[in-house]
This record gives C-alpha cells, structure tokens and sequence, in this order.
C-alpha cells in the first residue's frame, strides 16, 4: 500500500568548460494489489511486437484503483532492487551542457554509487530526470550540429562505473550511451525516464526515453516548445503534432541488437498511470495533464529546465498544486540546478505534490553534487479524491478520443507496510528576495569559477552600493563553501582545495582565510590634486578630490570584513600621462566642468577614468597571482546593475566590462534591500553605511559646493528607473503606451506634461545607448525586464533617438487633456497600474 517518490540534486565536476546542470528526483509506488504499469494506444495496435512480449499495446483504459500507498522520494538517481509490488519514481537533473567524459576524474562512479545507494535504501522503482540530461540543456546552437545527437558521452559516467568507463571510446555515441545503460543492472526494478534528442525522419525532438528492466518501453516526444524570454527550443527542436497514434520507431542497429528490440512506440502516449509532461507543456492553456487526467493516469513525471528569475519560483510551485488540485493526481517535478555555461542559474527545487499538497521539496540554491528528499504518499488517497468528485466521473466514463498507451507486464506496487509512515503536508518554502540575491548568483559564480579553471575572482571595490553588493555576494559563496565542506561535502572540499591552492592535507575552515586565497579587492581612485583654478587677484588654487575619503574607506573596512586581499591605488599618474599625450598631440588640456570646461570635456575626463580602471582591472588579475607565486589567473567581476544598462548610465569598456557580472539583472531597489539585509545575516555590517550613502560614479572632481550623483546625472531616480523598464519589456509599451500608462500611475502627483518630459527624456537616452548593450558584460539573469542583449531582450542599436512621431503624438495627448482639464486625483486611480507584472506574484514589485 505504499509507494516512494524520489527527486534528486545532482552535478558532475568538471575543470574546463561547456557546462551542464544538475538536479534529481524519484518516486516510489505501492498498492495493495498487484497493477500493470502500461500505455494506451489507438484500436488498431502497431504490427509489431513491442519490447518483444516485453511490452503490450493496448487499447482499453485501466480501471483506477481500489487501494493504493505512494511512498515518495526526493533524491539522487538510483536503481532499486525489484520489490514484486513496488513502483519507485526518480527524477535528477545536471547542469553542465556538452561535457565530455574524458576528464580523468572517477566522479561519474561515485556520483552513480551515491544514487544508486540513496534510491535503494528508499526502495524507489521509477527515475525521472532533468530536459535533456544526456546532454544538457543549456547546449542552444550545438544542438544543430549532429555530434551533439551522437556523441553524448557525458551523461554515461553518471549511470556506468569509471571501469566500464575506460572501456569505451571518450566520444561514445548517444544512444551508445544509452545502450551501456540498458545492457547493465541500472535499470533492473526501477523505471527510467532519461531526457535526450532524438531523430526521427530527420526532424529532432526533445524527447523523454522511458525504460525499465533493460528496455526501451516508449519515447515521448515534447509536443510545445518554450520560445519567449531566454528560451529558443523552436530554433533548435520541432513540435510533436500527431496526437492520435503512437508509430513505429526503429531503433538503431546497435541499440536493437544489444537490447533485441528492433523498435518502440514514439509518440504522445502514456505508461498505465504513469505519464510524462515536459516542462513548457504544463504552462501551456491545455496541458496535457488534464487529458491525461481523464484517461485515468495518476502520477505525472515533468522534466524541466528552467532557470532562476526573482519572485518565479512561487509561480512555478502553484503550477504544480494547480495541475493536481481539482482532479487528484501525483506531479513530479525535476529541474536543473546550478549554471549550465551561460547567463542563467538553474534553481532545481524538485517537488512532489499530491492533490495539490505539497509533500516534498528539494532546495533551490546549493552546492551540492547529490540531494535526496524522500515522502511517502498514499494513493487511495488520489483515488478518493476523484471518486468523490461527480463531474470528473462523467468527464472521464465519456472521455474521446483515448489517449494512446503501452502496457508493461511489471507491478509497481507493494502492499501495506507498517514500518512506512506517510508524509504529510508541507508549506512552501520560499526565499526573500533578499535570500536569492545572497544565494543564486552566489552559487552560479561557484559553478563558473570550478569549471573555468580560474584561480579567484577580482572585483574594482569603489566602496559604492553595486561593487559592495557584488564583494558581498563574493563573500556569500566563500561562506556557502565553507559550510559545505564542514557538512562534509566532499566535492566542494576538493574543488575549494584546488582553487584555494591548498596543500599539506589543508582545507578552508574559515570564509575569510577562503576570501584571501581566491579574492582580490581593489581601489582605484583619484587622489587630492592640485588643480589650478585662480580667484581674482589672489592667485590661490583649489584643492579637488575625484574620489572621495569617505569611500576609501567603506570599500577597506568592507574588504576586512569579507576577507579579501585588498589593493588600493591611485590611478592619477596614468590619467596624467594620457593627457599630456594628448596635449602633446592637439596643443589642448580638457578640463572638468566645475573648472569651467564643456560637458564634451566633462564626459571625456570622466570616461579616461573609468576606462583606465577596465585596464587596470584586467593586467591585475592577470599579474597577481604571478606576484603571490599562485598559478592561473583570476576573473573579473563586473558590478553594473539592471538599471543603468537600461539607462546606458555607464561607460562602453569601463568597469563594466568584466569577465561576467553576477548583479547585472538586478535592479537597483532590490540590491540597496540586499545591502541591507546582507549587512546583518551575512556579517558584513559595513553594508548598512553603504546602502545610505547616495549613489556617486565618483568621476568627477568633488568640491565643497558639488558632489556628482548618479541620480542628478541621469534626470530620473532608480525607483523610475525600474517603472519604466517594467513597463517597457513587460507591458510591452512604447513611448506612447507608457506616457498613458504612467499618467494613471503619477496622475495623482504629476500633470500629464510633466510625465511626458519624463517619459521622452528615458526613451531618448535609452535610444542613444542601446548600442552598449551590444557589448554588455555576461550577466546573471535575475530580472523579468532586464535589457541584456544575447537573447532575452532583441532589438536594433540603432535608433533616431527624437523618436518624432511617437514624441508628437505624446504631445498632442497632452495638449488634449490640458484642454479638458482632466487631472486623476490620487483616490481615484493615482499611483496603481491597472495591471500588474508579469513573471512576478508581487503586483508591486518594482511598481
């Protein structure tokens, strides 16, 4: 009478890159009779013998059940030892894209081990794993390139012993993989649902390949693709579109003989309660869960791939309790964690729900290599809640057409068991905001910093809130690791040793000694100068500071509170000798604008400065190691957030450009929160003086009549900043639509002349600096309107940035509301939307 579900975090080391992700999950299935697990297929079977009296194509629909116990777990992939009425589900996902096998580690076997162990200990009998986990999700064009489909060795050391390993050729072909799988023990007992392309009739799909005991039972191929946002799977897949029958699949010649099973069913169809949908199909207006539903499936697998963005995962987690919350029904879920080689952080947290009831739940940020959540579930319980319902009884006596099936002659089910106990409710857990800014970008530079070869990270410290922000999320991940390896995590200890350059049995103990060995600060700034500026008669000149002290200052202490091994510099000798060449070259000195220069000299100073730090940044990262007798190099960190890349308030090739920037999908509102909240349950207290200072670029000169703030500079404060960009990206609104928008919102405060200046003045400076975005450093995605130019916000860099038309028709609205006399009093509508954001459960956030 019980059953075991099992979802798992899992992910395979690796030096060099591409990468892949990792996460997992199982489940395990009782009842209290004996049940065929099958699929249900059209009237007219297919003339072959499916699985060879191994599997059975049927057409009519399985009675529910009279009796039935899920036991549930949450955990690394295993193979089960077969339980005659026991059925075990498991699901896991990676995070390292296109991953050869050749590395020479044995991380494959013991990651198997671990698995295989866990699962068994729960007695799971069916495995799902991640989208596409044979070679990773995150693969985009070389998923066009043929040796992407057959040479997917990475995923064989997760399944096959580091022996069986060497046996075989580095580039083992794809379903070469899956043969070495087949042909041994792993999937004795236990059903498999493995994520891989497949080509059929040349055309390539995303498929679920669903096994047990050394067999290919059925593929499944992904019937909706996701295609918005960071995602591009119609470039790279097509669509399922026969949805009447299941067809004939042969399998290749090696894959047949080994497995003596010349074909299988392809196509939309289900194992006898037990069925897959893929990721996007579960957000789609009819997802084929509630057909399914219909046909009498319970327990539902999904394998996704879908990444981190702040204020999702509620969004995702009620996708699930929806999908089971009106008819019954058990829903898997398993996702990737970690970074997958790009700008995007999978954020795993596997779940298991039942009638809409959550019972397990795996960790969204970690740095774990394998996690193992277990729940045990009863299924009388699905079937009570469906018999109780009248309309679903009618729905499904008089469903048409059936969805196709295959029997499988394997009960699934073991009786009832005193010695389970079943798992019951559990509220959601979710992060602060403020806890996924700490944590998400934390763990991806973890990933990127392992897997690039790189031997630290380097970060210009200006002692502003962004570059403190990023010294802080730096401090995080040396906290995290730190905590891993004292929980005994030995993959972290190793990969910590070799890139903290540890020996003599030595290991990080403490986060700070951690920051010092991988962690440079630096900062740059222009000393007090003599700047020759005269007052009448007198002959007296003024003594400017470019940078202040008070800033100096925040960035050591801060540095001595994470850590860091700290530099400061002065980089006014540099400065000086670019303009003396240049006066060499044009007989002209520019000046700065508080000494009576044009803002064309203004700007041009100020760009010197910051591109001279670019420079800096750079020849250090590359130079210190060398000068600590430490081997590689270091990465740059950039600190831009999501807000000035919209704006274009920063310099092409300055600070800015890094290596990768783990703030720059993060609005500026949301990091002065982080500061805050960091500045307490990170231990960096320093934080919090960081967070109330005004935002400065510092350079320009600061007199005692002008200090530059970044606000003043840009004519709109953050806050407007993150309206406009919510509005632009995810309402959709053009010039036009956000001054009608924006006039409901500021109404109460502003008149419609005055948010049309606003709104003019945003779209003609983000016009006159998209082109930055071209060039913009790799950042973590985090932000549901961010600008960043790769994939997730396509548009020409070439405006006319008078935006004539648009700009004119503003103009008579407003001249038309001026003529009636129409003002919106702040009661009656002022400051709301009407709408609120997409991709967030917060209809406030950033509004």
């Amino acid at each position: 009478m019980g059953g075991i579900i099992c979802l798992n975090d899992f992910w395979e080391h690796e030096n060099a890159i591409p990468l892949r992700a990792r996460h997992s999950s199982g489940v395990i299935l009782s009842r209290s009779y004996h049940q065929t697990c099958g699929i249900n297929s059209k009237p007219e079977p297919p003339s072959h013998t499916i699985l060879d009296n191994f599997v059975k194509v049927v057409n009519s629909k399985p009675k529910p059940p009279s009796h039935t116990i899920l036991h549930v777990h949450l955990g690394a992939r295993a193979s089960v030892q077969q339980q005659p009425e026991c059925a075990t589900f498991q699901t896991q996902s990676y995070k390292f894209s296109l991953r050869s096998s050749h590395s020479g580690e044995n991380f494959g076997v013991s990651v198997a081990l671990s698995l295989t162990k866990g699962a068994k200990e729960a007695g799971a009998v069916i495995r799902l794993g991640p989208e596409l986990e044979v070679t990773g999700y995150g693969c985009e064009d070389h998923f066009l390139e043929l040796d992407t489909i057959t040479h997917a060795s990475h995923q064989l050391e997760v399944w096959v012993p580091w022996g069986v390993q060497r046996a075989l050729p580095w580039n083992v072909p794809q379903w070469e993989c899956l043969k070495e799988i087949l042909v041994g023990d792993w999937t004795d007992g236990i059903f498999c649902s493995i994520g891989m392309p497949v080509i059929k009739e040349s055309a390539r799909y995303n498929c679920q390949v669903l096994c047990l005991n050394r067999k290919i039972v059925m593929i499944r191929p992904k019937m909706w693709l996701a295609n918005n946002g960071n995602y591009r799977e119609l470039r790279w897949f097509t669509t399922w579109k026969q949805k009447d029958q299941l067809e004939d699949f042969q399998l290749p010649s090696e894959i047949a003989e080994a497995l003596s099973q010349k074909s299988v069913p392809f196509g939309y169809g289900y194992v006898r309660a037990v069925a897959v949908e893929t990721c996007e199909e579960l957000f789609t207006a009819m997802a084929p869960h509630a057909e399914l539903q219909l046909n009498g499936v319970e327990v539902f697998m999904n394998a996704s791939g879908s990444h981190h963005q702040l204020r999702k995962l509620d969004l995702r987690v009620q996708a699930f309790i929806g999908a089971t919350h009106t008819i019954g029904g058990v829903y898997m879920y398993s996702n990737q964690q970690g970074c997958d080689g790009g700008r995007l952080y999978y954020d795993g947290c596997s779940c298991i729900v039942v009638n809409g009831n959550l019972v397990a739940q795996g960790s969204q940020f970690s740095l774990k290599d394998v996690e193992v959540v277990v729940a045990q579930v009863d299924l009388d319980a699905v079937a009570s809640f469906r018999g109780s319902i009248s309309s679903f009884q009618e729905q499904a006596s008089s469903s048409r057409p059936k969805v196709s099936s295959v029997a499988v002659p394997v009960s699934l089910c073991q009786p009832f068991n005193l010695k389970m106990s079943l798992s019951g409710p559990l509220k959601v857990k979710y992060h602060l905001p403020e806890e996924e800014i700490a944590f998400g970008p934390s763990c991806w530079l973890w990933d990127y910093l392992r897997r690039s070869g790189a031997s630290g990270f380097l970060l210009p410290l200006s002692g502003g809130a962004d570059s403190s922000s990023v010294a802080a999320i730096v401090g995080c991940m040396c906290q995290l690791v730190v905590k891993e390896i004292a929980e005994g995590d030995e993959q972290v200890k190793a990969d910590a040793i070799r890139i903290g350059q540890y020996t003599d049995g030595q290991f990080p103990t403490d986060s700070k000694e951690f920051a010092k060995r991988i962690f440079y600060t630096v900062f740059m700034g222009s000393e007090n100068r003599w700047v020759f500026v005269f007052k009448k008669g007198t002959g007296v000149c003024f003594l400017i500071t470019a940078s202040s002290e008070a800033t100096r200052q925040r960035a050591k202490v801060l540095a001595e509170e994470i850590g860091s091994w700290h530099l400061d510099i002065c980089i006014d000798g540099v400065i000086s000798a670019l303009l003396s060449l240049f006066q060499t070259l044009t007989g002209k000195r520019p000046r700065y604008k508080v000494d009576g220069g044009s803002n064309i000299e203004n700007l041009g100073l100020q760009n010197i400065q910051a591109r001279i730090r670019m420079v800096l940044a750079f020849m250090l990262a590359s130079l210190m190691p060398w000068v600590h007798n430490k081997a590689g190099f270091y990465l740059v960190l950039g600190s831009a957030n999501v807000d000035e890349a919209l704006r274009g308030y920063l310099t092409k090739y300055d600070c800015s450009s890094a290596d990768i920037n783990p703030i720059g999908g993060i609005s500026k509102q949301d990091l002065r929160g982080f500061l805050q909240w960091a500045a307490v349950h990170l231990g960096y207290p320093s934080l919090a003086e960081i967070e109330a200072a005004r935002p400065t670029a510092e350079l320009e000169p600061i007199r005692a009549n002008y200090s530059q703030l970044d606000e003043v500079d840009m004519g709109m404060t953050y806050e407007e900043l993150s309206v406009y960009g919510r509005l632009r990206k995810i309402f959709h609104c053009g010039p036009v639509s956000m001054f009608k928008n924006l006039c409901y919102k500021w109404g109460g405060r502003l008149t419609p002349s005055e948010v049309a200046e606003k709104v003019k003045h945003f779209f003609k400076y983000y016009s006159i600096n998209r082109h930055k975005m071209t060039v913009l450093t790799p950042a973590y995605h985090a932000e549901s309107y961010s600008p960043e130019d790769n994939r997730f916000d396509l548009r020409q860099f070439l405006y006319n940035a008078r935006w004539p038309y648009q700009f004119r028709k503003i103009d008579q609205l407003v001249s038309e509301l001026d003529a009636d006399g129409v003002t919106i009093k702040k009661e009656l509508g002022g400051g709301g939307m009407g709408v609120v954001a997409a991709g967030s459960s917060d209809p406030k956030a950033g509004l």
